[in-house]
């Protein structure tokens, strides 16, 4: 599904293969509801061309980081993108295989990842899905970051919700978008965001992914949403 007409996507694009990083912005190019703001060969250029865009007023809603880099790989560039600024989705993009990668970058604020022989439809559909806070792992990748979350006293965290932190956190853990959550709760879409972001504060989480899993480990929903198009 792909945003309302007047909605557009500023999309960065990282990776240190020139061949890959050209594939990928032609794809995206031709993407009506998608405009690539930059594109960089490496996560300390990712990271200093992010700071100029942000200066500029054309922050990049999604970042499709590639994992594999030298000497700022993938998953130390996205932690570093979601402690600056928590609203940028990041993608990550990989080899098949490389689960442990792919789990680190879930773990470091991924919100999803790519194959890299995706096609141009898969491409496309995983950055609208970041993009509108969709979750969409692999099941066996969503195991094992469940397993990962740290084990913290979930009674003293709960505590610190509200209850309508918990309602929204209960459908983050369904897979819902803000989008679908401000409706279903009746509030305003940059409310549901605040919510979010509220609640990744509280549970010392840095990502919605990692509250999703949260939410599934302590029973607030029965699964985690699989993915059709990552496994």
């Amino acid at each position: 599904m792909a945003p309302e007409p007047d909605e557009r996507i500023n999309v960065l694009v990282v990776d240190d293969h020139a061949v890959v990083r050209r594939g990928l912005l032609a794809f995206l190019e031709s993407e009506s509801d998608i405009d690539v703001v930059g594109d960089a060969d490496g996560g300390a250029r990712a990271l200093d061309l992010l700071s100029r865009l942000d200066a500029d007023g054309r922050r990049p809603d999604v970042v499709v980081m590639d994992l594999q880099m030298r000497p700022l790989d993938g998953i130390e560039s996205t932690r570093q993108i979601r402690a600056r600024y928590s609203d940028v989705e990041v993608v990550a993009l990989t080899s098949f295989g490389e689960q442990e990668r792919v789990h680190a970058a879930l773990e470091a604020g991924a919100s999803g990842y790519l194959l890299k022989d995706a096609d141009a439809d898969e491409v496309a559909a995983a950055i609208r899905a970041a993009h509108r806070g969709e979750l969409q792992l692999d099941p066996a990748v969503a195991r094992r970051l469940m397993s990962s979350l740290r084990a913290a006293p979930a009674g003293d965290l709960t505590a610190e919700l509200t209850v309508r932190e918990l309602e929204v956190l209960s459908l983050v853990g369904a897979g819902k978008a803000n989008k679908t959550i401000a409706a279903e709760l009746a509030i305003s879409e940059r409310t549901a965001r605040t919510h979010v972001s509220n609640i990744l504060r509280k549970l010392g989480l840095s990502s919605r992914t990692q509250a999703a899993l949260w939410a599934t480990r302590e029973g607030l929903v029965d699964s985690v949403p699989d993915s059709e198009s990552y496994q």
